[in-house]
Parts: C-alpha cells; structure tokens; sequence
C-alpha cells in the first residue's frame, strides 16, 4: 500500500489553507477542501509518477509536483469548483513519498522550496 509522509512545512501549509478557506468559505467548503486535498495525496502516493504529475527537477532535484485540481472529483464530499493548490513531494523509497510542501498555484515554488533538504536529492 502507497504511503505518504508530510513534512513540518507542509503540516504548515496545510493547517494555513484549511484556516483560511474556513474563514473565507466557511465549514462547509472547508471540509470539502480538506477531502479535496486527502484525496490528491493518496493519488500521489499510489502513483507518484502518474500522467498528472510533473517532474520539476529545475526547481530541485527529485522533487515532483501535482496540481490538487486533478483530484477534485475523487473525494467522497461533493467536488470542490476550483481547487488552487499544488503538492511538492519528493519519493523517497519504493511505496512511499515525503510531501514537503502544499503551495497555493499563484505562489513562486523557488522560494519556498530553497530552503528544503531531503534525503533522495
């Protein structure tokens, strides 16, 4: 079974996107939001290198990206409109990756990725 691991930063990120779209959006699309996101990392995880991914080894080397949008449907909650957020993971051992960051799509990786160190690199 595929298993992912989330790093501090990432833990961060996803606590920050889950706050803000509650206040935004409100409970309800907020819990969508958070299945939305559950859904992409298991996606991930069972297929890291899926068509759906992209290698983004010119931001650091190793390191993937998955654009949550292209989990929207996969959730058990009703789909989320216009999902905004791209993982950053990185496969660190057969059947298992390590996201290290969850970035809102308007947000320039390069910096926030620099300051990440990681194993497989």
């Amino acid at each position: 079974m595929a298993r992912y691991r989330l790093s501090a930063p990432a833990k961060a990120d996803i606590a920050a996107i889950l706050k803000r779209s509650e206040e935004l959006h409100g409970k309800d699309a907020c819990i969508r939001y958070r299945a939305c996101l559950a859904a992409a990392m298991r996606r991930v995880a069972s297929d890291p290198k899926g068509h759906s991914t992209a290698d983004r080894t010119e931001l650091l080397s190793g390191i993937r990206s998955f654009h949550i949008r292209h989990s929207r449907d996969e959730s058990r909650e009703s789909p989320v409109a216009n999902p905004v957020h791209v993982i950053y993971y990185f496969v660190t051992e057969p059947g298992i990756i390590e996201i290290v960051r969850v970035l809102h799509d308007r947000m320039e990786p390069r910096e926030y990725l620099a300051r990440i160190s990681h194993t497989a690199q």
